[in-house]
């Protein structure tokens, strides 16, 4: 990674320290959203390197990465931040090719990343146990302690991002990490793999193994050496992770699907609301865990409210991402299918607005317009089930308890946001919508590395970003001392 030219890694994983291929020999093609064609080739492993990555690190873990101080692991940590602020352009250069998000949004990302190693290098030393009132004649305090080797199967959505917010906080509280990226998303976790070695990290600290879910990410889900298990994904797929997890006794962190609802009464202030509701269930061509896709409005002003929208949708571009268009493609022909094929079921709906492909997009590339349905009835499938493509629903409502029924009346609860003026509707319905998080009067905050994130039902369970995650990396020891 020179500035220059884009750097591709080999078909090898990164185990111990060392770089090498699959034991089997065997390697994946890796296509470009964009246009379909090649890129290079990641190793296909198997659960024979998920055994030496497991092996790799237990051995970090008791040895040089686990004898390090809290704050030697922080150092580590915002060295490996600045190196990725360094490599930015990079790193996006390299996800805009590997997943077709656009060239603004893929940059935005390895900030992100960087940011996350920034905050949890600055809180390794600062995650602390506590001292409990107890017996007289006793001292009673608290230690957290890391799991030890920590598993993440990482997404194709936002695989910088994802991978910076699970590997960080589980390093920076102590675990000896084993990554297995998304088949179809695998460069970036490579890339960083590397600027994990020329920030000084151990032999072991982080290990990366790529290949398929199937083969690799069941392996790494059911392994016995394995402690703690961090999934985001489908619905689906998390079962199955949740499930191999349980067969060890080890805890699992799952974040899962959304339809997060964005509620609009009828004194929003439409201006502002406006571009959030478009972007947040547009962004990264709708393939986003946490996209307000599903458009609650008063019905008093659902019209004006549609028809704002349509004009937004109408003027977006679909094109390759180093283009920078409003979106790029889908992640591939498969996703596009999935897409096309759900879109089947829009009887019913009125067709509102449809964006358009841009003029410099490959046939070959996987690109799809975004749409706007309108009048849409609650229980409509596509106002139920995740669509994850650039697809809006609206559906009105007529009061508030009408808006936290239909906001609620799906198997999901991720996100939600709410868009009022007046102060306590928006406090009432932070409180009574089912969600991990809710936003009044924005969506998504930019982001914040600091604001814990997941779900409830469907969406999954226990947190990630934030403080939050670093509880969820460690175990809690409870030491009672008599001393009279």
């Amino acid at each position: 990674m020179n500035g220059k030219a884009i750097w591709f890694p080999g078909d090898e994983n990164l185990i111990g320290g060392r770089w090498q291929a699959s034991l089997s020999g065997a390697s994946l093609a890796v296509l470009n959203p964009s246009d379909g064609s090649g890129l290079c080739a990641i190793a296909r492993s198997g659960a024979e390197d998920v055994d030496q990555a497991v092996t790799a690190a237990r051995a970090a873990r008791d040895g040089d990465w686990g004898r390090l101080t809290a704050a030697e692991r922080g150092r580590l940590l915002m060295r490996l931040g600045q190196l990725v602020l360094d490599r930015a352009e990079d790193l996006a250069r390299l996800e805009a090719l590997d997943v077709g998000k656009p060239l603004t949004q893929a940059r935005a990302d390895a900030l992100a990343l960087a940011r996350y190693m920034e905050f949890y290098g600055g809180a390794a030393d600062k995650l602390m146990g506590e001292t409990i009132p107890y017996l007289d004649g006793y001292t009673v305090y608290t230690l957290r302690e890391p799991h030890g080797v920590t598993g993440h199967i990482i997404p194709w959505n936002y695989p910088m991002q994802i991978l910076g917010r699970s590997v960080g906080a589980a390093l920076a509280a102590g675990n000896a990490c084993l990554v297995k990226p998304a088949e179809d998303a695998c460069l970036t976790a490579l890339a960083l793999g590397r600027l994990a070695g020329e920030a000084g990290f151990p032999p072991g600290a982080i290990n990366i193994v790529t290949g398929l879910g199937a083969e690799a990410g069941a392996a790494l889900a059911s392994h016995p050496g394995v402690n703690h298990l961090s999934f985001t994904g489908s619905v689906p797929v998390g079962r199955m992770v949740q499930e191999a997890g349980a067969k060890n006794i080890v805890p699992v962190t799952l974040e899962l699907g959304g339809k997060s609802p964005q509620i609009v009464f009828a004194d929003a202030d439409l201006d502002r609301a406006l571009p959030f509701l478009v972007g947040a269930g547009i962004q990264n061509a709708g393939q986003t865990c946490s996209a307000g896709s599903r458009i609650l409005v008063e019905r008093s002003r659902y019209g004006e409210v549609v028809e704002r929208m349509a004009a937004r949708i109408a003027g977006l571009t679909a094109g390759p991402a180093l283009a920078d268009h409003d979106l790029g493609p889908v992640i591939s022909a498969r996703q596009k299918a999935r897409i096309e094929a759900m879109l089947d079921q829009a009887g019913g709906l009125s067709f509102a607005a449809e964006g358009r492909i841009a003029g410099d997009a490959s046939d070959g590339g996987f690109y799809l317009t975004p749409r706007l349905y309108a009048d849409a009835r609650p229980d409509h499938p596509l106002a139920q089930q995740e669509i994850f493509g650039p697809v809006l629903v609206a559906i009105p409502f007529d009061s508030e308890e009408d808006a936290v029924a239909i906001a609620n009346g799906t198997d999901y609860g991720l996100v939600a946001g709410v868009w009022t003026q007046e102060f306590g509707r928006a406090m009432r319905m932070a409180r009574k919508v089912r969600a991990g998080q809710v936003f009044l009067n924005n969506y998504g905050a930019g982001g914040g590395v600091e604001l814990p994130f997941g779900g409830t039902g469907k969406s999954g369970h226990g947190r990630e970003k934030g403080f939050e995650a670093l509880y969820g990396f460690t175990t809690v020891k409870t030491v009672a001392a008599w001393h009279g």
